[in-house]
């Protein structure tokens, strides 16, 4: 499991940045975005797959969650 952070750019998409390897990507997409469950399977626009487990979606980004790498990103 890794510590990211999600957070929002000046266009309104989301970004998804890891830490640990100055990993930084557009979100793609996400498996569940309303108010009482936001989260799971996260894609990134480089071919990256994560997942966190839902929670209620957050009232203000950034936010930081632990979630497990499913495939790696494209080089």
């Amino acid at each position: 499991m890794a510590n990211i952070m999600i957070r929002q750019d000046n266009n309104g998409g989301l970004v998804f940045y890891l830490p640990k390897r100055d990993i930084e990507a557009a979100i793609a997409s996400l498996e569940f975005d309303t108010p009482d469950k936001w989260g799971g399977e996260l894609r990134l626009e480089n071919g990256g797959i994560y997942h966190f487990e839902p929670i209620a979606k957050p009232e203000r980004l950034p936010v930081s969650l632990r979630a497990k790498r499913i495939s790696k990103a494209e080089d």
